[in-house]
């Protein structure tokens, strides 16, 4: 006998007693020693057990036995790690099922016919369904196994002879789970090949053991509780057609995975987490000698399967890539999303890789379904030198180490005092005292008072007008009581503002007003008080955000973590990100169009909260802006192709520019899109199929979704404008603008810039652009065109108040921003420099550098420009759509625009 069968003969009295009831045996595990199984393997050592005439039950059964004591003697003699060890015995389960429920069905058809569906007319499969950590791929090797059965339709079985029995589909698929159920579980001489468990079925074990689709669908829809939904996250179909497997799955989805932000998982995990630990407390009182369960017990393997798939159920219905059944995968993907770092999720992999090691060495020793350490002291230390240890005191040091690491972070997820649910003091003082929704207007005034609010009597108006609306008024108990405690809760930090405490107040109440039937909402304030801080100060800050996040209350979740909040942009990542969830989204568009606004809000809030920390200048910000709208330009255009059946090419030879302030790189929060389209294609159908895609571009991005719109887009700057063609062709773009294009098309070219699309379109319209930018032009005409379309452009925005109009007035934006168009237009024919697309800014100080204006006066303007962009900004960040300011607040800089205005735009003119 070889050292590794003696080694696995010694730790295992299961292997010894498997070894030792036949000679023949020996032979058998050598054969396949070197062996990694597969379910190939499986079916050759299967077939040649029933070709010597075995009965198929007792021939799985050995072939189960061999399988184990393979796993054990690999496992122990370091062949395989876990990932084997739980791949293989998880896809003997499957092969175990399918080929079992394959035999019975047969048998079933030939004595009662085959299931037809009422409705479809068609033959019935029945579903199995792997649950728990066989659904995970992931199974123990000495555990059961839990199922669900599950058909499409009722009806009844169609016979075709006089001996067969007919049956209703219910009835034909009962009677097989339950031969399917014995098959597997009954023990024999040869023990079994796994135990079954159908209590995770709907109704358990009171329910029918095999539920039809709409059974299934009114029992999640009306009865299906909270556990469930975690449960049903690793249902995995082990047999049944792809179409019936895909219609389930439709069926399960909403149930297991909200559309929205679900914080409420956390609070239903809890609780189910503390009903198991209050029964493993429970047998451990009642048997001592029961301790130390690894499954079940502190920082044990539960806690880490918990801590995956709290973020399976809040994130998993936005974001596909957190639907993995796998606990291993599942936690490596939250570090690719950012929600833990590589650092938790390593010891977090490394204490579960552990304990499950450990689980099987329990279960090694006899085959049985144990998850606690032996009371006997001799084989406490087997499990240990199994373990790798010399001693039972090693083992339980490590052992000990990786539980609190479990533990710490499940309490950083789960724990009540974390989440700000510790008890109140007994007592509070005046300004303490909590409102509820019933006070009336003294009670609150004292509390406001009491908490130093300036303006109390509006302020109390203000919350009263709340409390007392249609929407608040009809709200569930439950909801009323949160929105209550949140409302107390804030109620002190608003007080705390230096200024703006009525403005906050009345955002952050209607902000309530939104959210006040979205338990998902109310349940993340509640379980993460630290975001309604954060919530307090963006809405203290900004009023547009405050409504934005109003609008789109999804990015709440953004609040929750310093290190995604904070983070700078990884735009590769990003377009990575977009076109992985669009391709998940494939064929639906709606959906698809959801991604990309819920991506767009998300990405937009992050920077939106840097910059009122004050990490981001206006121009770093416009950077930003302007690459995350490139992106979704790009990946916009690329699935809308897709939706076009009659494309001729794979890839469009089309591609997108963008003028104005996308165009220059100086994108807004709020700022729509200016671009045109081009494309350069002689296939006879490529005008029609690019004017549709064009078409469909600007539906995707206007159209009103459940998650709002991504932009507005504006073409008005296309050729021959409103009169023009959706779409040009390169060549007819290239032509107009050399022979036809009006001067302030020219002006606008020089803040034009490719897009998104096609490439070598990009680089044939940058050429064209710079070839028409250094076109020779008569100084004299050029001025005067610029003028008077700067005058055109002033009359149709009359200022009539007292303050300055940063964008319009004379001495504002649109007068530089002219200026340098003016410069550029008369000058690039000389020095080609001036058509790079480098913004207004570093624009004006080449052309000081290049001499052709006052430098001292270029570099002035330029700080203008600088600071303008910068109030405007502020401005529109208190919502208001006019930048305008007191006129002493720029009036020096507005001087200076005024001088540079008429020292490059004045010559001749005498008025």
């Amino acid at each position: 006998m070889t050292q590794s069968y003696l080694t696995s003969n010694i730790a295992s009295r299961f292997y010894a007693r498997w070894l030792n009831g036949d000679p023949a045996r020996a032979g058998m595990a050598a054969e396949i020693a070197g062996l990694s199984m597969t379910p190939a393997d499986f079916a050759r050592l299967l077939q040649k057990e029933t070709e010597a005439g075995m009965p198929l039950p007792r021939a799985m059964r050995r072939l189960r036995n061999l399988v184990v004591c393979h796993l054990i003697d690999r496992d122990l003699t370091g062949k395989a790690g876990l990932d084997e060890v739980l791949r293989t015995i998880s896809e003997f389960a499957d092969f175990a099922v399918q080929t079992h429920l394959a035999a019975l069905t047969a048998e079933m058809i030939e004595a009662h016919g085959t299931p037809i569906g009422k409705e479809s007319g068609e033959p019935q499969e029945m579903i199995v369904l792997g649950m728990g950590k066989l659904g995970g791929g992931e199974l123990n090797v000495s555990s059961d196994i839990d199922l669900i059965f599950v058909y499409p339709e009722n009806g009844d079985t169609q016979t075709t002879t006089l001996e067969q029995r007919q049956l209703s589909n219910h009835e034909f698929f009962v009677r097989l789970g339950k031969k399917l159920i014995g098959a597997l579980s009954e023990i024999t001489e040869d023990g079994f090949t796994f135990r079954v468990d159908m209590a995770l079925r709907p109704n358990g074990a009171s329910g029918p053991l095999a539920a039809s689709f709409g059974m299934v669908e009114e029992y999640l829809i009306v009865q299906g509780r909270e556990w469930e939904r975690y449960a049903w996250v690793k249902a995995r179909a082990m047999t049944g057609r792809p179409s019936d497997i895909a219609t389930l799955e439709q069926i399960v989805r909403p149930f297991v995975y909200r559309r929205y932000l679900d914080f409420g998982a956390i609070e239903a995990l809890r609780n189910m987490h503390a009903q198991i630990r209050a029964e493993v407390v429970r047998q451990e009182a009642r048997h001592p000698g029961r301790t130390n369960n690894v499954k079940l017990g502190r920082g044990g393997i539960r806690e880490v399967e918990f801590l995956a798939q709290v973020f399976q159920l809040i994130r998993g219905g936005r974001d596909a890539s957190l639907r993995d059944r796998s606990t291993r995968k599942t936690l490596t993907t939250l570090v690719e999303k950012n929600l833990l770092t590589a650092e938790e999720v390593t010891q977090l992999l490394d204490a579960y890789t552990f304990l499950r090691n450990l689980e099987h060495r329990l279960q090694y020793l006899d085959d049985a379904q144990t998850h606690t350490l032996p009371a006997n002291p001799e084989d406490r230390l087997t499990v240990a030198k199994m373990m790798g240890f010399t001693d039972v005191e090693a083992m339980l040091e490590e052992l000990d180490a990786h539980r609190a690491i479990v533990a710490a972070q499940f309490d950083a997820m789960f724990s009540d005092k974390r989440n700000g649910q510790a008890q109140a003091p007994a007592a509070e003082t005046p300004a303490q005292a909590t409102l509820s929704h019933d006070d009336g207007h003294e009670a609150i005034e004292a509390r406001l008072a009491a908490l130093g609010f300036d303006d109390v009597p509006a302020a109390t108006q203000r919350l009263l007008a709340t409390w007392q609306s249609p929407k608040l008024a009809s709200l569930p108990d439950g909801s009323r009581t949160k929105l209550q405690a949140l409302v107390n809760a804030a109620l002190p930090q608003i007080a705390a503002l230096t200024d703006a405490r009525r403005a906050t107040l009345g955002r952050l109440l209607d902000f309530f007003e939104a959210i006040a039937r979205r338990a998902a909402y109310l349940a993340l304030l509640t379980e993460y008080p630290h975001t309604l801080g954060r919530v307090i100060r963006m809405m203290s800050a900004s009023d547009w955000a405050a409504k934005y996040l109003t609008r789109h209350p999804i990015l709440l979740d953004e609040l929750l973590e310093d290190r995604t909040l904070n983070a700078a942009p990884d735009w590769q990542a990003f377009a990575g990100e977009v076109q992985r969830q669009l391709d998940a989204a494939h064929g639906d568009t709606e959906h698809q169009m959801n991604v990309l606004r819920d991506l767009h809000h998300a990405q937009l809030f992050r920077l939106l909260a840097q910059d009122l920390e004050g990490t981001l200048t206006v121009e770093r910000l416009a950077d930003h802006l302007s690459a995350l709208a490139d992106i979704l330009v790009e990946a916009t255009i690329r699935a809308v192709w897709q939706t076009i059946h009659n494309r001729h090419r794979e890839t469009p030879k089309f591609a997108v520019v963008a003028y104005g302030k996308l165009g220059g790189k100086e994108l807004g929060y709020a700022s729509d899109l200016d671009v045109i389209f081009l494309y350069d294609d002689e296939d006879q159908e490529a005008p029609a199929l690019y004017a549709k895609l064009a078409q469909r571009f600007i539906t995707w991005m206007t159209s009103h979704t459940p998650a709002g719109i991504l932009f507005d887009i504006d073409i008005a700057l296309r050729p021959d404008g409103a009169s023009g063609l959706l779409v040009s062709r390169l060549a007819a773009f290239e032509k107009y603008q050399t022979a036809s294009a009006w001067v302030w098309e020219h002006q606008a070219l020089t803040r034009a810039r490719f897009c998104a699309g096609d490439t070598a379109i990009g680089a044939r319209f940058e050429a064209i652009r710079e070839t028409v930018l250094r076109q020779p032009r008569e100084e004299g005409k050029l001025r005067a065109e610029v003028r008077t379309m700067r005058k055109k452009m002033h009359d149709a925005h009359p200022n009539r108040s007292t303050q300055f109009d940063l964008k319009h007035d004379a001495g504002g934006m649109i007068d530089i921003e002219f200026i340098v168009q003016y410069l550029v237009l008369l000058h690039a024919s000389r020095f080609p420099q001036l058509t790079a697309d480098i913004g207004n800014i570093a624009l004006l100080k080449l052309c000081g550098e290049l001499g052709l204006i006052d430098t001292t006066l270029a570099n002035g303007v330029a700080d203008a420009y600088r600071m303008f962009r910068k109030l405007q900004h502020q401005i529109r960040l208190q919502g208001n759509d006019r930048a305008r300011v007191d006129m002493e607040r720029v009036a020096a800089q507005s001087e200076q625009v005024k001088a540079l205005w008429k020292a490059t735009l004045m010559e001749g003119v005498t008025d």
